[in-house]
């Protein structure tokens, strides 16, 4: 594909490479300042050289500095070390403060809490900035709180913990991509003060969607169905089931729960329908566009402003721009422009699994879809409509596939089926979705398409069962790491050009492309098979994992062979790309290459005057703890989770006492042998 201008497409990846050479290798203070003067003389370097009639190299180098500029100081001035009233300044996690809150989004809840994100707009009556996520108890307040609604509490803000196993989702970075850097935990006994603050176009748009769907739990929809009803039309996810969410992303029909450019297209489609009398008056175009666009931003609000949504509607309001403006477009400029546009706003927005998925799902499908197209081109018309959804549902899935088994290591095979089977009625399930919110907002949702529409869910969600239980065709577990991410895109990026255009040259690159995979794949290998002992972080429990080669077994008192499919034992399997994993009961001893560890449980026999190098306490064994060390000499001593506090501080102090090296993995996290 040509495209019409190819400089959007230049400076957004420079923009990109900019904000990722300022997440990875970050300046201090002072040479930031010197990076902000280096980009205003880039910028007065440009201005000169544009005024050139004939441009040399000097120019575009100017011009490529300048986006890389701007997207790594765009980052790291939104860091909580750059920003000199950032609340992160102003606090001591060992002392309570003062502190008054915005609230701005709420999460789904878990077990204990319920979630919220928060701006900190004073800490002890200091002005602030910076956001930090609520971890409000279940069972202190009776009333969850809304958005702008203001909140002065007396509490400690706290670190976000990291994962205390390895290969483990990490909550804090994905917090950090949300832009907080700290939580809170409280109860209602910490809340002095709650008051509705001044309203914004956000908050009023989140209070809506909550009164909706307070309106439709009312009504006679069963819970999953209403459920996928306020995925489908409000963005609302938080009250899909668990199993019912996995079932959806084994068929290989998750992005329908997560509002996105499908949706939003839909959705235009609809109003473009719905507004085309206005082309019959003059500037009836004009006023077409201003309600679209409107209407579309609305949506986005009421869906809760998600990457893959807010890029849809940024992407068609540049359409309809360019529209306005009789200016000549084209699909893929316009989705980096929006792209552009979106990281300048918000750089954060780059490390969020839904905006890369979006962007590059949508990418590949203007890309290859002309390609597609000719391929299977066909005079009957039902022959075409079939092709175009196999189509884009393989573009879309050529492009995602690399990120989704580095996110989600696994590929639903079936993904053909259930998108050939649902995107032709996904339009009805819009219409009748939109329409069920809207007169169930007034109040005036009449039973009979309550009943009608939630047995279209139904039959939707057996669907979705049906090709979920098909476990043959859904293949888990796959290991993805990054550098097979690069190779991988690198690969298909290759293939791709060659197969648009034959040439030699091209052909060099696709071989050498899969020259370098396979030897991402080699390289990998030989670094998974070295051999590994580790003691894992479990609350109440013991688990010990020793990795030979590709060979991975977990000793563990419990004989149910679940532990080897539950956290944290899956992610470190995929993650270390282990081929067989096994069960066994805890030995008293382990010989680890030179090393004897020593394993001591609520029995606490252990043998005297032994040579041990490491002594592992479980279950909180009863025994005179000096006298132990004193008789084995270990080197260090490891205490699991599966131990009583109390026991813990005791053994930790004496260790201390005799400069004895102490790892708590409640503490430290999973211990992993040298």
């Amino acid at each position: 594909m040509k495209f019409i201008n190819f400089a959007i497409v230049k400076f957004s990846l420079c923009l990109v490479f900019g904000i990722l050479a300022a997440h990875f290798y970050p300046v201090s203070k002072f040479l930031l300042s010197y990076l902000l003067l280096l980009f205003f003389i880039v910028i007065g370097l440009w201005y000169w050289a544009r005024k050139q009639l004939i441009q040399n190299v000097y120019f575009g180098i100017t011009i490529y500095l300048s986006f890389f500029a701007i997207g790594y100081v765009n980052y790291q001035m939104r860091l909580p070390r750059f920003q000199e009233n950032h609340f992160t300044h102003y606090i001591n996690e060992t002392a309570p403060k003062f502190i008054q809150l915005r609230i701005l989004k709420n999460f789904k809840a878990d077990t204990f809490n319920y979630k919220y994100l928060a701006e900190v707009e004073a800490v002890n009556k200091q002005p602030t900035v910076g956001k930090v996520l609520i971890n409000l108890a279940k069972d202190s307040l009776p009333n969850v709180l809304f958005i702008d609604q203001n909140l002065l509490v007396y509490s400690t803000i706290t670190e976000i913990a990291a994962p205390l196993n390895p290969n483990q989702f990490n909550y804090s970075d994905y917090m950090q991509s949300l832009g907080a850097y700290a939580q809170l935990r409280i109860t209602e006994n910490e809340i002095l003060q709650r008051r509705d603050g001044a309203s914004t176009l956000t908050g009023i748009a989140q209070n809506y969607r909550t009164s909706i769907i307070k309106k439709l739990q009312r009504t006679e929809l069963t819970k999953d169905e209403r459920a996928i009803i306020q995925a489908l039309v409000l963005g609302e996810k938080k009250d899909i089931d668990k199993a019912l969410y996995n079932e959806y992303a084994a068929a290989g029909a998750v992005h329908i729960l997560a509002v996105s450019g499908l949706h939003v297209g839909i959705l235009y489609i609809i109003l473009s329908f719905l507004t085309k009398p206005l082309l019959r008056f003059k500037k009836g175009v004009v006023f077409q566009s201003v309600i679209i666009v409107v209407c579309l931003w609305s949506f986005a609000l009421l869906s809760g402003l998600s990457p893959s949504v807010t890029r849809a509607v940024t992407m068609f309001s540049f359409f309809a721009l360019a529209l306005l403006l009789k200016r000549e477009t084209n699909s893929i400029n316009t989705l980096f422009l929006s792209f552009f546009a979106l990281l300048v706003i918000n750089p954060l927005w780059l490390f969020q699994v839904g905006f890369q998925l979006s962007y590059m799902a949508v990418f590949f499908i203007l890309w290859l879809l002309p390609v597609f197209y000719k391929i299977g081109y066909s005079k009957y018309p039902i022959v075409r409509k079939i092709w175009a959804i196999i189509s884009v549902s393989i573009c879309a899935q050529i492009g995602v596939l690399p990120l989704t088994l580095y996110y989600f290591h696994q590929f639903p095979s079936l993904f053909l089926i259930t998108n050939i089977v649902i995107l032709p009625f996904l339009t009805i399930l819009m219409c009748g979705g939109i329409l069920i919110v809207v007169l169930a907002s007034f109040d005036s949702l009449p039973i009979w398409l309550e009943r009608g529409y939630n047995f279209l869910i139904e039959l939707l969600n057996s669907f979705i069962h049906w090709v979920a239980n098909q476990e043959a065709f859904l293949f888990q577990d796959i290991h993805f790491s990054t550098p097979k991410v690069i190779g991988a895109y690198l690969l298909i990026f290759s293939v791709c050009l060659f197969v648009m255009k034959t040439n030699i040259r091209r052909l060099i690159i696709s071989l050498i492309s899969i020259a370098v995979l396979v030897t991402i794949y080699t390289a990998e290998a030989y670094a998974n098979a070295a051999n590994k002992l580790i003691v894992f972080q479990k609350s109440r429990n013991t688990i010990i994992g020793y990795k030979t080669g590709r060979n991975l077994k977990i000793f563990n008192n419990d004989s149910n062979n679940e532990i080897l499919f539950k956290y944290p034992i899956k992610a470190f399997r995929v993650a270390e790309n282990t081929s067989s994993y096994s069960l066994d009961k805890i030995p008293q001893i382990f010989q680890y290459k030179e090393k004897k560890i020593l394993v001591i449980d609520s029995l606490g026999v252990y043998p005297k005057n032994a040579k041990i190098h490491t002594v592992l306490l479980t279950n909180s064994p009863k025994i005179n703890f000096n006298r132990l060390i004193d008789s084995l000499k270990p080197q260090q001593v490891i205490a699991d989770d599966s131990n009583y506090n109390s026991f813990v501080k005791l053994w930790e102090n004496s260790c201390k006492q005799k400069k004895l090296p102490f790892w708590h993995t409640a503490k430290h996290g999973a211990y992993l042998f040298d």
